[in-house]
């Protein structure tokens, strides 16, 4: 199964491409670690999102995405323009998207611990977030 990994940060979808085949991960190369949106997003480049998000997963033959989940109000809340791009994401045809939370994420790390370094992956420090949380929804 290859997923798209997704953290949605203020007005950038971080994203980071995982497989996993007979318990064996592999991180694929990815053309693109993030998109970076302008604070007031117009029809026009939310549907540019749309179809250029759809298409690295296409590009990549992605089976599933998973969103890490954010909060909805407090200190640590999502943005709007990040909700956007959520919406944006669960609106496209014919892809899974799937949520996690960071209680889950910190469970199943818990008992699934990553066997490497997140610097020997060979992903930016931008993308630890996503990684992990991919990590954790392959490790079911």
């Amino acid at each position: 199964m290859k997923i798209c990994a997704v953290e949605l940060k203020s007005n950038e979808a971080i994203v980071c491409l995982l497989s996993q085949d007979n318990g064996l991960f592999d991180i694929p190369q990815c053309r693109t670690q993030k998109f970076i949106m302008k604070d007031s997003l117009d029809n026009t480049e939310m549907r540019d999102f749309q179809f250029a998000f759809k298409k690295l997963l296409e590009d990549y033959q992605v089976d599933a995405v998973v969103i890490r989940t954010r909060e909805t109000r407090g200190k640590f809340a999502g943005s709007a323009v990040g909700f956007k791009l959520e919406a944006a994401i669960q609106l496209l045809d014919g892809v899974q998207v799937d949520f996690m939370s960071n209680n889950d994420i910190k469970q199943k790390l818990k008992r699934n611990p990553l066997a490497i370094d997140f610097r020997d992956t060979g992903l930016r420090q931008f993308q630890e977030a996503a990684f992990t949380t991919g990590y954790a929804y392959l490790s079911k």
